[in-house]
């Protein structure tokens, strides 16, 4: 067993939670207030097959299986930077990792026949639902289930195809459906919801969310009996969000994502649920620099564009902005509070699992075009 673990930076967190744990985690730490994470910073995958390092991924599968946590695909720039034209590579590998009392050791490392990345993970009692998320063609439709045997042996399992490719939406599964959309489908940005039977393989059109037509990177949890969707993107980033009534296939409008006077995106941003009332988010694109970002790229020209590739692409991590705030939403009181900050650059993309009394954010985007490889591993302190 290999241990990734060797040396860390311990980090305090001040953070109040309430029930935190993913469905087939949640126990130890039910119901305790929770006054702080201690951080360890270090550490990271090793390299895919065929590259000398890993030098960190963004859009990966992530979930939790029996007892391993399982995380792969993601996609960096590895020969060039994104700011030179660099072109995005998208990998199969797959690791399986072991939590150790917050020290992940890694079990096994494998490779799907395919690429993987953007595509909707999902933890269930089952195993790891994984939907769409391939640049493949042939994959981009498919539905697998994810599993680990008593050894952390990856099993593979075809459940169906949907009738569309599908990258950078969302999808949560209650009983035997999933539900999923928004995002890219087939290649194309939209608003589109779905539900997939896992049983059968069908796949029934759902009520559209209401608001913008397009929606890119959305963030979203089955709380109680719906589905709560917050902000997304495409041509400019998001801050409103939307309750999915599951009886009555129909979207009513909740609270922005916004603390105070001040309206947050979480484009890119990903979740974890605490309860059956609330969710947890880390990361999201800061809203004023990606909507500036996203006018330029798409209207200067010639030498202008250049120039502003050049220092767009140039800043460091903090002058993007993004979203460092640990943010809360609770169902019942329809409100977001920000619990304090990741003492870490703000991830997009990464893969962000919790387990027991533990939180693990994984890889991740820290700024356009550049991952980290860091794995950051969170011990819950609670009150006494």
């Amino acid at each position: 067993m290999k241990k990734i673990w060797k040396y860390g930076v311990l980090l305090a967190l001040p953070l109040v939670l309430a029930g935190c744990g993913n469905k087939p985690s949640e126990g130890s730490n039910k119901n305790k207030e929770i006054t702080s994470i201690k951080w360890t910073v270090d550490g990271a995958l090793e390299a895919q097959k065929g590259q000398s390092k890993n030098i960190g991924t963004a859009g990966l599968l992530y979930g939790k299986t029996k007892d391993y946590i399982v995380v792969g695909g993601g996609a960096n720039f590895p020969e060039e930077p994104v700011a030179k034209g660099g072109a995005k590579k998208l990998y199969p590998d797959i690791y399986v990792l072991k939590n150790e009392n917050g020290d992940l050791k890694q079990v096994d490392h494998t490779t799907l026949d395919y690429e993987i990345g953007y595509g909707s993970s999902i933890t269930t009692e089952e195993g790891i639902y994984y939907v769409g998320g391939s640049p493949n063609k042939e994959e981009g439709n498919n539905v697998s289930l994810i599993t680990t045997d008593e050894k952390g042996k990856i099993g593979l399992k075809h459940i169906g195809d949907l009738p569309f490719t599908f990258s950078d939406g969302f999808a949560v599964k209650k009983d035997k459906d999933i539900y999923l959309g928004l995002g890219k489908q087939d290649g194309k940005a939209s608003n589109k919801v779905y539900k997939f039977n896992v049983e059968t393989g069908k796949t029934e059109e759902l009520k559209e969310i209401p608001g913008e037509p397009t929606r890119n990177q959305a963030v979203a949890q089955l709380l109680g009996d719906d589905i709560y969707v917050f902000s997304g993107g495409d041509k400019i980033a998001y801050t409103d969000g939307y309750k999915y009534s599951i009886k009555d296939n129909s979207w009513t409008q909740v609270a922005d994502v916004k603390i105070g006077s001040e309206e947050i995106s979480l484009l890119g941003a990903n979740s974890v649920k605490l309860n059956e009332d609330e969710m947890l988010v880390i990361g999201g694109f800061n809203k004023a620099v990606y909507d500036d970002a996203v006018k330029n790229l798409n209207t200067l020209k010639d030498e202008s564009l250049a120039e502003f590739k050049k220092e767009y692409f140039g800043r460091d991590p903090q002058d993007f902005a993004w979203n460092t705030k640990v943010l809360i939403y609770n169902s019942k009181n329809n409100e977001w509070k920000s619990i304090g900050d990741v003492p870490f650059n703000a991830p997009c993309g990464e893969a962000l699992i919790l387990d027991g009394d533990n939180i693990f954010s994984i890889n991740g985007e820290i700024k356009p075009g550049i991952r980290t490889n860091k794995i950051y591993s969170g011990e819950l302190i609670y009150k006494k």
